[in-house]
């Protein structure tokens, strides 16, 4: 089994899922009383986010790029960044470490791919949806992505940042999402990516007949199948 490092802490809601979920395929596959194997850094959101706000990329890439090098030198074979926002400094990251960078974008390109869609809606951070770095990486799949109006856009952010990060669930910011949606369905989207760590702690498959592309569990899954040597 490879050791994984996973940068963590944005949000530690999210990244808590991650931490259950790698363990839980890994067990699901080897059985008995099997876990991952895994080293984690976990920032302080707070400061993050502040940056993020600011606009200081810069500074995050240093702090991101500093902490994957520390995963490495403790041993991780493969960094997980968990998050979908900061994937926005993936190519920094991946080119200052010896190790496989396990791309988030990548296990969400895959599956939408097994399901045969060309079109998606993408969903997330205002960051996300307003930025290149996620949909040129789905384009080099052949995917095409729809994106919220500005508006919902601006709905979809203050849900992530003002709730979810906290752990709180709103029924009525689940109706808001879904509203969006169906908006983005009407505009051609065949399925929705859920493009922040956060929104599968609200959204399940069961509350949309769009097929929900959760990359929490994506991403989790991909880097377990790494660590095992899974295809």
């Amino acid at each position: 089994m490879k050791t994984l490092g996973l940068l963590g802490g944005m949000s530690w809601e999210s990244t808590s899922e991650y931490y259950r979920l790698i363990n839980k395929e890994i067990q699901d596959k080897l059985g008995g009383l099997h876990s991952a194997s895994c080293i984690i850094h976990s920032f302080n959101f707070a400061e993050i986010a502040l940056l993020q706000q600011k606009g200081d990329w810069k500074a995050l890439e240093k702090m991101l790029i500093s902490a994957a090098i520390k995963l490495e030198e403790a041993g991780a074979e493969a960094v997980v960044l968990c998050t979908n926002t900061m994937h926005k400094l993936a190519g920094a990251i991946e080119s200052s470490i010896n190790v496989p960078f396990i791309h988030i974008a990548d296990a969400a390109a895959e599956a939408i791919q097994k399901h045969n869609l060309q079109t998606v809606g993408l969903t997330g951070t205002s960051f996300t949806m307003q930025e290149t770095f996620y949909s040129a990486r789905l384009k080099t799949y052949g995917i095409q992505t729809i994106v919220p109006s500005e508006q919902d856009q601006h709905i979809l952010h203050n849900i992530i940042f003002e709730e979810l990060c906290l752990g709180v669930l709103k029924e009525s910011s689940k109706e808001a999402c879904l509203d969006i949606f169906r908006t983005m369905e009407n505009s051609g989207a065949q399925g929705i990516i859920l493009g922040c760590t956060e929104l599968p702690l609200l959204l399940q498959p069961e509350d949309t007949h769009l097929i929900l592309f959760d990359t929490t569990r994506l991403h989790s899954k991909k880097a377990a199948a790494f660590s095992l040597r899974l295809p």
